[in-house]
């Protein structure tokens, strides 16, 4: 933006004695003023653009919308009632043939003339069946190890303790899995926490407890968290995203490499191509990386392909603020070829016709083109002082370009069915990370943040995998993990 200049203030007598000075004295304040006239409309129409700029047409998130009417949404209304539809199996609650206990109820007396019926046998029972949770309680489980001596050589000898009995007293693996699953899969608090063990249980469990728990839950996945991590990087398409996390009060970025089977968390305090060389999965990757167009992500040799849902927010906030049409028809293309890309999956083809590929791609450069007539680039007048680096563009013009200049990540998706519309993936993947933050506020440390991003990835790749979480915790603290698919795809 440009930087504001002093304002002119005259008074009258001041006007009229420039204007007593000859013509060339008024034309030079008149070109003064005009100079502060189109920084002023250049700072106005910069800041009433930040102003309607909504996650509905721009990357601002929905937590950023305030507390007005809620935005519209992009989706086009289905033609399909709501709910579950047909041919989809669903979960209904049937009978079972195993139980864990019958109860019987007898009648003992007529209900029409009272006449006891205890002696009377039964002709037929009815039944119905009721699933229900038994009684929660802990248990306590004492573990004795035999002492033998060997009659031999008289070498005592122990037996030995289960891994979760480590020490004289202490937790078992079922309730420490329970107490990480609560804090880092539900995203309760800490305090939480310990009411809901204290409620289900009756045990009382201090929030030390809590931290312990995470903390060998951390060190248990220190050899897990690195396969996960080689395996995206052997990965023949990876999404990438970032978003910020407020760690000791700081602002710092949490970075996610995922598919859709695997998940890799990483937080650093930079947000650019110094945490991603930290993080060691793009400069050696060499498939192909879904990213939002983040500049930083350009720099490294493997096939880059953008997020057309962040294109499509741009080009309703170019529609919106400035009126152009051109963004619409640009929408309505995308939208149409990701029509004929998913039909054309859905009835085994593995790519379009060249014929609609080749007609795509000619209608993509004819609605740029009436994009870029409608905003020519900025010409600088021969007055003013020349200044460095690229001349100012507007946001319609800078979409313009780079929708120009990088045709083949935005249309990738026509030509490699393989290759997906939009960056979703990272960003559902990075919501709940934003959810714990907004649930308990910024991390405390940096080994904090860690800790949950390394738990948290694990968790993450389990729900993917169809893993059952809860289980895989206990297994965990049980000495034993859980058997992840890590197998390129």
């Amino acid at each position: 933006m440009s930087q504001p200049q002093e304002r002119i203030k005259l008074s009258e007598a001041e006007i009229r004695a420039v204007y007593r000075q000859g013509e060339e004295a008024v034309v030079s304040l008149v070109t003064q003023l005009l100079q502060g006239l189109e920084v002023m409309e250049s700072r106005l129409e910069a800041l009433e653009g930040g102003q309607k700029k909504t996650s509905r047409n721009s990357h601002k998130p929905p937590s950023g919308d305030g507390f007005g009417k809620r935005t519209k949404s992009l989706r086009v209304t289905s033609e399909r009632p709501s709910g579950g539809q047909a041919g989809h199996p669903g979960h209904t609650l049937e009978w079972s043939e195993t139980v864990d206990g019958v109860e019987t109820h007898d009648v003992s007396t007529c209900c029409h003339c009272g006449v006891s019926l205890s002696e009377v046998p039964v002709e037929q029972w009815f039944g119905r069946q009721v699933f229900d949770l038994p009684t929660l309680e802990l248990r306590v489980t004492e573990h004795q190890v035999a002492v033998k001596c060997c009659h031999e050589c008289g070498q005592q000898n122990q037996g030995r303790f289960p891994v979760e009995a480590s020490n004289v007293v202490q937790y078992g693996p079922r309730l420490k899995g329970l107490m990480v699953y609560l804090m880092e899969a539900q995203l309760l608090p800490s305090a939480r926490t310990c009411e809901v063990l204290r409620d289900l249980f009756g045990v009382h469990v201090s929030e030390g407890t809590l931290y312990n728990s995470r903390r060998q839950c951390f060190d248990h996945l220190a050899s897990v968290e690195p396969t996960i991590q080689a395996a995206l990087l052997n990965s023949s398409l990876v999404h990438f995203d970032e978003t910020g996390m407020r760690v000791q009060g700081q602002l710092w970025w949490l970075h996610v490499a995922c598919t859709d089977g695997l998940t890799y968390y990483f937080v650093h305090h930079r947000r650019g191509r110094a945490a991603m060389d930290e993080m060691a999965i793009l400069p050696q990757f060499s498939g192909k990386a879904i990213h939002d167009g983040w500049q930083s992500y350009a720099g490294y040799e493997c096939e880059h392909f953008l997020c057309n849902a962040h294109h499509l927010r741009e080009l309703q906030f170019v529609l919106d603020h400035y009126g152009q049409w051109w963004a619409y028809h640009l929408s309505l293309l995308l939208v149409t070829i990701l029509h004929q890309v998913n039909a054309a999956k859905a009835q085994g083809q593995t790519a379009l016709p060249i014929e609609q590929l080749t007609a795509f791609k000619a209608r993509y450069s004819e609605i740029l083109e009436l994009g870029l007539a409608a905003n020519p680039p900025p010409t600088p007048s021969p007055e003013s002082p020349k200044k460095r680096g690229r001349p100012k563009r507007s946001p319609p013009l800078n979409l313009l370009m780079r929708l120009q200049s990088q045709q083949t990540s935005v249309l990738g998706f026509m030509v490699d069915f393989e290759v997906p519309f939009d960056n979703n993936q990272a960003e559902r993947d990075l919501r709940m990370m934003k959810l714990k933050q907004k649930i308990s506020g910024c991390f405390r440390s940096e080994a904090g943040a860690q800790m949950f991003c390394r738990i948290r990835g694990y968790l993450s790749t389990l729900r993917k995998q169809e893993q059952n979480v809860l289980g895989a915790l206990v297994e965990l603290f049980s000495g034993r993990t859980i058997s992840l698919d890590l197998q390129p795809k």
